[in-house]
């Protein structure tokens, strides 16, 4: 190699990692996670404004993250072809455009369907913007740092923004839904979405101070690859969220799990032939890579169903204020922040695997604690200790995982590795309320009726209660025929409603406390999963940064 051709290389191909870049990528990371997390905390309110059956509630948040999870490998791809910086600014941009379409969802004179299906559209194209932003942010700082020391560090602050923004979110929300909204406090939840499309437009504003990246070699639209991944995951989720309502049995939802196996074979032959493959099926020969895609996906299903069931325990099921409900995201996600220096320092000096492993000990701990604590006490005292415990884990889990995944890959695939870390990662955390949601709501509906079945009283009450709008005068009959429909739309709607005219309150608050606390459990199951295979499973290369090509094949 010649003297001149060295730093010629460098300016073209290793970019930096300015401060510009730095604090745009950490905002826009930290932006795309606060809309993310922010219907967590407002799912009282959802329910109480919208009248949501338990199927659309979730389908709220997922609507959000299902173009997430499918996208983000794409938007890899552009990233590499086109110039990240581009797309940092233009995902700010449609993440502010689909928070303001929220914001315009109806008001109660439209139809219920109508106005959850607005919503739906702009949290789909706020999705999408976060799609854009979390592989890019990513892809920036892999590509701007160069030695062990500074990609620890960098890492570590993207983390910790990211993370930083889960527990913004439910502060945020809290503090906004006190200001009102046309004199229904109900409605509230509209100022939060006003609130992210603001921060959306900063992010966007501070994204034009980012160093341009990218890394075009090796890399095409590979429109095949695309189109099975994407319709391979979105038949999945939309079979697990839908097989709560629907059942396992409808043709819907098993055409679903069949047409995501059949898609997902049909992925695997595409990348095979593809001379530039959507992803590289060889990164899959490195264990620490393999085991690590495993550990995200698992790890991160059990820490958002973790969050997805404290959201649903405390603000739908106990109806603690939004701001009351914050607090426990704060614990949830605010570590991250608080322990950047020590979670850098630990996947710098040590083999990440140690973070990682200790990290999904400490969630799993924290979740089966949790899961014995009864609903019926209504203080949040209770919970703080395992909330912490999960907080702190979580905060060496995601710098951990994400150690892992770009320290495994050559440095020219960041791009790649940066899009396959945020779909798992998200994969994770879309299952996680999808899957939990599946089985408590399956649970607690089941609950109730058995508790119908073996009570003449409570079938007698119910019977009354479903006739009282014939009998109600003309000018109360909206109001009751709209308790009678929220209890019969599902569990959650059936402790929404309140005890005075509800007979199933009492058995629905019940029903779902015990369904949730299962939820809890399954969680913490899942990250004691992650933990052992992170400290078993996952040696060797998960601690040796910048692989080479070369070293995939050895």
């Amino acid at each position: 190699m010649s003297t001149t051709s060295g730093p010629a290389r460098t300016a073209v191909h290793t970019p930096t990692l300015t401060p510009g870049t730095q604090v745009a990528t950490a905002l826009a990371v930290c932006v795309a996670q606060v809309g993310l997390a922010i219907p967590a905390v407002l799912n009282g309110l959802f329910q109480q404004d919208l009248g949501t059956t338990s199927s659309q509630l979730t389908w709220i948040s997922d609507a959000f993250l299902v173009p997430v999870t499918l996208l983000e490998l794409t938007f890899g791809v552009l990233g590499d072809l086109f110039g990240r910086k581009r797309l940092l600014i233009g995902g700010s941009l449609l993440l502010a455009l689909g928070e303001a379409v929220s914001v315009l969802t109806p008001g109660a004179g439209t139809s219920p369907d109508a106005r959850v299906a607005v919503l739906w559209i702009g949290q789909a194209l706020a999705g999408i913007g976060a799609a854009v932003l979390f592989p890019t942010s990513l892809a920036m700082v892999a590509a701007g740092t160069h030695t062990a020391r500074s990609r620890a560090r960098g890492i570590a602050i993207w983390a910790a923004a990211l993370s930083s923004g889960g527990f913004i979110s439910p502060l945020l929300g809290g503090l906004v839904t006190k200001i009102g909204w046309g004199g229904d406090p109900y409605a509230t939840w509209r100022w939060a979405f006003v609130a992210v499309c603001v921060l959306a437009l900063v992010s966007t504003a501070v994204a034009f101070a980012a160093r341009n990246s990218s890394s075009p070699e090796g890399r095409s639209l590979d429109w095949p690859g695309q189109v099975t991944i994407a319709i391979s995951l979105f038949a999945l989720l939309f079979a697990v969220i839908q097989g709560a309502t629907s059942g396992w049995s409808d043709p819907w939802v098993v055409g679903g799990f069949v047409l995501a196996v059949v898609f997902f074979v049909l992925f695997v032959l595409a990348e095979r032939r593809s001379p530039a493959p959507l992803l590289r099926l060889d990164l899959f020969r490195s264990r620490a890579f393999a085991t690590n895609s495993v550990i995200t996906v698992v790890g991160m299903f059990a820490f958002l169903g973790t969050a997805y069931s404290t959201s649903i325990r405390l603000s739908a099921i106990q109806e603690f204020s939004p701001m009351k409900t914050a607090i426990a995201f704060v614990l949830l996600q605010g570590f991250a922040l608080v322990l950047m220096p020590v979670t850098a320092r630990a996947i710098h000096s040590y083999n990440p695997r140690w973070a990682l492993g200790g990290g999904f000990l400490l969630i799993g701990a924290g979740d089966l604690w949790i899961a014995t604590h009864a609903v019926t006490d209504l203080a949040l005292l209770p919970i703080i200790a395992p909330l912490v415990l999960i907080g702190v884990g979580f905060a060496f889990a995601l710098s951990g995982v994400t150690a892992v995944a770009v320290n495994t890959v050559p440095g020219h695939l960041a791009g790649m590795a940066s899009g396959t870390t945020s779909q798992l990662r998200d994969f994770g955390f879309t299952l996680g309320p999808a899957v939990v949601g599946a089985i408590a709501l399956s649970n607690a509906a089941s609950q109730i009726q058995a508790k119908i079945a073996e009570s003449p009283a409570l079938q007698s009450a119910l019977a009354a209660f479903n006739a009282a709008p014939a009998h109600a005068p003309a000018a109360e009959r909206p109001e009751v025929e709209a308790a009678v429909g929220a209890v019969n739309s599902g569990p959650l709607g059936a402790n929404a409603v309140p005890a005075s005219v509800n007979p199933l309150k009492d058995v629905a608050f019940h029903a779902l406390g015990h369904a949730y606390s299962i939820g809890y459990v399954v969680c913490g199951v899942a990250a004691l999963v992650a933990a052992f295979l992170a400290g078993v499973v996952l040696r060797g290369a998960a601690h040796k940064p910048m692989v080479t090509e070369e070293s995939l094949h050895d």
